[in-house]
Parts: structure tokens; C-alpha cells; sequence
């Protein structure tokens, strides 16, 4: 564990120190979000938060890897330089989205085609999904063609992305469930390599643990009131990274905790277009879910706060669910 601590570490601090730089860069590029609309900020705010992020996330990868411990993880595998490469496309398809914000920003069918070429270079790397476990069934393994790998690697980035971007609307929000969502899966990960069901090659613990790092050091600058936000940049590269954990590790521990909330955020949007629709009148305004929280007088940071709980919620009974079908694996829980 002592690598993983340290990589840990590394990840929280070079994400923090390295926001206060693009705080300021950012000012002074002019890429800052003016309050409008829906807006939860007052005042005019640095985005590019994603860029201290993402920059957290390559400096602990390249810790990592000369870390005897994780050497396995690096020596002649593809799947760390897939990570990379399918984070960086989401990072810049994002940064350009946040940087042309005032111009309308990044239009979605342009968004969606950096998600597929994301998920194409994790497939063709070797970061895909050739087969997934069912809790409780009677069978291990659901096993996918060689044609269809490419299509669910794709749409597992597609929905990830998207979801942390749908969530990312309250300061901190997007940054805390991540990772609590991202320590979930470490300890995740950890009862699978105690059950044997995970390589010492699989790059998913390590890539977890540099999730909750790069969070934890993002959080400081972007708890309410934010003085920075994520932005596009940082919940789309972000949420390859966990689309990456969800792949290597050929699970969907991920959707329980990441997806419940995205369906209950999106069932919001729809429901009151539905609404919209069939009455023909307005009977609730548009927005996720949060902002509902808001609308109702709700002070933010206990919207936020409440959120951070249901996420927990969310992890534990994932969690629960998979620990009990592993339970009667021999050396799983010692």
C-alpha cells in the first residue's frame, strides 16, 4: 500500500498547487464563466479547472511508473498510454468547449465524436470490455464479441463522460462523488487481486487512487464559493479516466454509484419536458435535479452535502452487492 499512498500524494498535491497557476492563467486568457441564466455563481469564474486536473493526473502517472511496485503495470502494456491519450482527447475536446463558452461553446455532435474517438483509442490500445460479471447469476461471465467489445468500450465512455458532466452543476459536487466513487473501486479492485480475479498488470487500482487524489486536490479551490470550476475540460477527462476503471476491470461497479446518479438527474430533465409537452405549458422549470434542490431553497452546500451522502449510499450497497457474491471465494475477505 505504501505506493499507492504515495502516489495518492503526489496526485493531491500536484493538482492543488498546480490549480492556483491555471486560476490565474485563466484570468488572464479571459476564460472565465460570467453568471447567467442558471448559473450557481455570483461572480465571474475561472473555468480550466480541468487543466490542473488533468496535469495532477499525468504527473502521478509518471510517479507511478517508475515506482517499482506498479512496474508490472507499465513494462511493455498499452493500456496506461490509452488512458492517457483518451483523457487527453476528452481534455481538449473539453478545454475548447470551455474556452469558446461565450461563443456557444463546442456544439454536442462535435462533443460526441471526441467521446467515440476516446473510446477508440482505449479499444484499440487494449482498454475494453471482452467480457463482464453478473452478480448472483449462474453464470460467471457474460463474454462479447470481437465485434461488439468496440461498441460497448465506446458507449461506456460515451455515459461516463456525460454523466459527470451532467452531475458537475454545484460547486464540489462532481469532484467529491468522483471520489468517493474512485476510493470505491480501489477497494474494489483490492478484493478482486485478493480473489484472483485481477492481474498485477490490470493499471485499475492505481488509476482509482489517482481519481480520488486529483479530486481531493481539486476540491479546496472549487468548494463553494468556487474560485475555479472544473469546467468541460476536467468532467469529460475525468470521466474517461473512470470509464477506463470500469473497462479494465470488466465491471459496472461504477454504475451503481456514478449511474444512479446520472439516471436520477436525467429522469428530472426528461420528466419536465414531458411535462412541458403534454400540458403545453411550463409546469417546471428545466434543469438537473440539483438545481431543483436549489429552487427549493435548499442552502447550497447542503444540496451538495446530500448529494456526497447519496453517493455514499450509493457505493455502499454497491459495494455490498459485489463483496457478497465474492464472499464464499476463498482468501476474498482475509
Amino acid at each position: 500500500m505504501a505506493g499507492y499512498s504515495i502516489v495518492l500524494a503526489v496526485a493531491a498535491v500536484s493538482t492543488f498547487l498546480l490549480t492556483f497557476v491555471v486560476r490565474r492563467v485563466a484570468v488572464y486568457i479571459g476564460a472565465v464563466s460570467v453568471p447567467q441564466g442558471r448559473s450557481v455563481h455570483e461572480r465571474a469564474t475561472p473555468t480550466l479547472g480541468g487543466a490542473g486536473m488533468f496535469g495532477g493526473f499525468l504527473i502521478a502517472m509518471a510517479v507511478a511508473s517508475q515506482i517499482p511496485q506498479f512496474q508490472e503495470m507499465f513494462d511493455g502494456a498499452t493500456e496506461p498510454l490509452g488512458l492517457m491519450l483518451a483523457a487527453a482527447i476528452m481534455f481538449v475536446v473539453g478545454g475548447v468547449d470551455d474556452l469558446w463558452e461565450r461563443k456557444g461553446g463546442v456544439s454536442p455532435p462535435a462533443k460526441v465524436a471526441g467521446m467515440v474517438l476516446s473510446g477508440s483509442v482505449l479499444s484499440l490500445l487494449g482498454v475494453t470490455m471482452l467480457y463482464f460479471r453478473v452478480p448472483f447469476a449462474r453464470y460467471d461471465y457474460v463474454v462479447l464479441s470481437s465485434d461488439l467489445a468496440p461498441l460497448v468500450t465506446v458507449l461506456t465512455v460515451v455515459v461516463m463522460a456525460n454523466a459527470i458532466n451532467l452531475i458537475d452543476g454545484l460547486d464540489g459536487l462532481a469532484a467529491g462523488i468522483v471520489a468517493i466513487a474512485g476510493g470505491a473501486f480501489f477497494l474494489y479492485a483490492d478484493r478482486l487481486f485478493k480473489a484472483g480475479l485481477l492481474e498485477g498488470s490490470n493499471i485499475a487500482p492505481l488509476v482509482a487512487i489517482i481519481a480520488v487524489g486529483v479530486c481531493v486536490g481539486f476540491l479546496p479551490h472549487n468548494l463553494n464559493p468556487a474560485k475555479i470550476i472544473m469546467g468541460d475540460a476536467g468532467a469529460l477527462s475525468i470521466g474517461a479516466a473512470l470509464a477506463g476503471l470500469a473497462l479494465t476491470t470488466n465491471t459496472q461497479l461504477l454504475l451503481p454509484i456514478i449511474g444512479g446518479l446520472y439516471v436520477l438527474e436525467t429522469m428530472s430533465v426528461i420528466l419536465q419536458v414531458g411535462s412541458f409537452r403534454i400540458f403545453g405549458r411550463r409546469v417546471f422549470r428545466m434543469a438537473p435535479l440539483h438545481h431543483h434542490f436549489e429552487l427549493a431553497g435548499w442552502p447550497e452546500t447542503t444540496v451538495i452535502v446530500r448529494f456526497w451522502i447519496l453517493a455514499g449510499l450509493c457505493t455502499a450497497i454497491a459495494l455490498g452487492i459485489y463483496y457478497a457474491d465474492f464472499i464464499s471465494l476463498p482468501g476474498v475477505l482475509d
